[in-house]
């Protein structure tokens, strides 16, 4: 199992979500409006005056078997609207219950 880790503009939340569902994958926990900046060359996302956007992110647990395919959903939205500021980090989960 793993747990996938997705964070992303705010105004694509719908897409992430379906995205993940046509995966085949149901449970996901969402934050919104969370703040930050991308480590490359993202712009903040403050909530303020002078950078007015926020970020969501996703926690998503998966079958190891998923993890490609939703990975490859997400780089595609990322490479059709760079703005869309998506990012994925992937953890191995060692127990769960």
């Amino acid at each position: 199992m793993k747990a996938i880790f997705i964070s992303y503009n705010q105004a694509f939340y719908k897409e992430i979500i379906d995205a993940i569902e046509e995966a085949g994958v149901r449970g996901y926990t969402q934050w919104p409006g969370i703040r930050g900046r991308g480590s490359v060359d993202g712009e903040p996302h403050e909530g303020s005056h002078a950078w007015p956007t926020h970020n969501d992110a996703v926690l998503t647990f998966v079958p190891d078997d998923k993890v490609d395919t939703i990975l490859a959903v997400m780089k595609e939205k990322d490479e059709e609207a760079p703005a869309l500021g998506l990012r994925c980090f992937v953890w191995n989960i060692e127990k769960s219950y």
